[in-house]
């Protein structure tokens, strides 16, 4: 079976995902009439998604020189995995020229947390330098000219594309003055993007299946600006004239507003001013923000995770009232209720809130693999996106999903909209302006919201132009070729007449070389062990179907 078979249909699903999503956004939007639907930035804002998507993916050669681009940055998780070898040893970080004596396997916190230090003086430096200024400038004219929107909230989301709460910093001036649609854009950028130092942890994980990963990932940032701007706008109408229609703010106009708002300068420490600062001091005060938002990403991580892993021990007691029912009374408790409360997990509610929104999304046909790609979208909410890349490219590898589905669920997955965001950003903001916190903290759940639909609509960007070719993901038509035979015997089984033309196909490869036979046997057993129900849910009750959902930590401690 061609993976892509059905590519054509995948794409018109994606293309009417956007407007799908946009949908959505406006039935619970605060104003529903159309007087104050937002025309221009929906249609800007959609044809600029389409335009950068087009550059990314179909542009003659564009695909040569992201694989030139995605070399040159691989250089700089080598730089960091360097420094890291340096301080913990290659037993824990080991490099190509310096092996491990002991394998100990891949450890999170010394791994993929050192990055963040890293990138985290490297985005200072070059924002000392003034490298990110320009580009943020050029994006934030982009955005202006094509959705027209507000100086201000051009500005801020364009700094979104490197950072993240930091971003509203650029237009603190003029934060407490905006509107609430304004404010909304703003937070609602904070949500759907992620920030340069983060990144770092999520090519650590795709890189193996995905080695074009991280110049994906700055264009899912890139894209996802205008897909905020689209969504939020349709959610918080504008209905005020904002402060800085009519244009751009300039760097003296910031000034000047800063100061008629304070006595004091902004940028200062113990009124010594800190804006003249050396790019070595920039650099080391970049790393200590990067150690500390290291820190704050492994606390976050350890709680959210325990207090999931709470939930669902609460759910496995619901599991065991229908056997505690059966022994103790007279009661029968159909199978089917059975099967329900057995599988009921977190990851498995999520994933079946999330469905429909990941159709939307045409990352397959396929029940096994859309019901997989949802309950890894959907438990970002609770988790973050950290457990799901990683659960993403651990799939990659033992070949369960399809690079369509790496592809688009690595864009969906790009933005911090989840829960623990809301109080960085709502918190983070309000304390810029305490005077509009009751607007902060009404917005950021409508910020949240937005920025889930937002990566979703990105993600129908990437799935509009896949085209199934292996050079998007970056890997060889060689390593396709190996692989094919392993992504035909995963698809076959799926529906019971066609388990009968695998058996002949087994044989087809035993006659060929045996590296060949190596691949085609061992993948189709732990496709059977890791997920039996959902290849067959037609067959097999809904129940069994949740049983896999959560292809991660569940099915070890069931």
């Amino acid at each position: 079976m061609n993976v892509f078979a059905n590519g054509s249909i995948l794409n018109l699903i994606s293309l009417g995902g956007i407007f799908g999503l946009c949908a959505v956004a406006w039935v619970f939007s605060e104003n529903r009439r159309l007087k104050y639907f937002p025309w221009r930035v929906m249609v800007g804002g959609i044809l600029l998604q389409l335009i950068i998507g087009a550059l990314v993916f179909r542009v003659p050669g564009s695909r040569d020189a992201l694989q030139v681009f995605s070399n040159l940055l691989n250089f700089l998780f080598d730089a960091a995995d360097y420094g890291a070898n340096f301080v913990f040893g290659s037993n824990i970080v080991p490099l190509a020229d310096r092996p491990a004596t002991v394998e100990l396997g891949y450890i999170f916190a010394f791994r993929a947390l050192p990055t963040v230090v890293f990138f985290g003086g490297l985005m200072a430096l070059l924002y000392n330098v003034g490298v990110i200024q320009l580009i943020t400038n050029v994006f934030a004219k982009l955005f202006y000219s094509t959705m027209r929107l507000s100086g201000a909230e051009s500005l801020s989301g364009a700094a979104n594309i490197f950072v993240g709460i930091e971003a509203a910093i650029v237009v603190k001036p003029f934060l407490a003055r905006m509107t609430r649609s304004e404010l909304c854009a703003i937070l609602s950028c904070c949500f759907g993007t992620s920030a340069s130092s983060v990144l770092a942890i999520y090519v650590g994980f795709l890189r193996p299946v995905f080695p074009n990963i991280l110049v994906h990932l700055i264009s899912a940032s890139i894209i996802g600006i205008p897909a905020c701007f689209v969504l939020s706008k349709i959610l918080v109408p504008e209905t005020e004239v904002p402060l800085t229609a009519g244009g751009l703010p300039e760097e003296s106009a910031l000034e000047i507003a800063d100061d008629s708002d304070h006595d004091v300068v902004e940028d200062s420490v113990s009124g010594e001013t800190i804006q003249k600062v050396s790019p070595l001091d920039a650099a080391i005060a970049g790393a200590l923000d990067g150690v500390k938002m290291a820190v704050g990403i492994a606390a976050v991580l350890i709680l959210i995770l325990g207090f999931v892993y709470l939930i669902d021990l609460l759910f496995g007691v619901f599991a065991l009232i229908p056997t505690m029912l059966e022994e103790n009374t007279s009661i029968v408790v159909p199978a089917m209720v059975k099967l329900v409360l057995e599988s009921l997990t977190l990851q498995n509610l999520m994933g079946a809130l999330f469905l429909p929104l990941t159709a939307l999304t045409g990352v397959s046909l396929e029940w096994q693999e859309l019901w997989t790609a949802s309950v890894l979208i959907g438990r970002r909410l609770f988790e973050t996106a950290i457990p799901s890349y990683g659960m993403l490219g651990q799939l990659g590898q033992e070949g369960l999903v399809s690079d369509r589905a790496i592809l688009i669920v690595s864009y969906a997955l790009s933005g911090f909209a989840h829960l623990a965001s809301v109080g960085i950003f709502v918190g983070g903001t309000a304390a810029l302006i305490p005077s509009r916190r009751k607007d902060i903290s009404e917005l950021g759940w409508k910020a949240l919201f937005v920025g889930t639909l937002a990566t979703l609509m990105i993600s129908c960007v990437a799935g509009v132009f896949d085209d199934g070719t292996p050079g998007i993901l970056g890997i060889s038509e060689d390593a396709v070729e190996e692989t094919a035979p392993v992504l035909e015997e995963l698809s076959e089984p799926v529906p019971t007449e066609g388990e009968t033309e695998v058996v002949p196909e087994a044989p087809a490869t035993e006659e060929s070389p045996d590296p060949d036979a190596e691949v085609t046997d061992p993948p189709a057993e732990p496709a059977q062990d890791t997920f039996p129900a959902p290849p067959a849910p037609e067959a097999a009750p809904p129940a069994e179907e949740a049983a896999p959902v959560a292809p991660p930590e569940p099915q070890p401690a069931n």
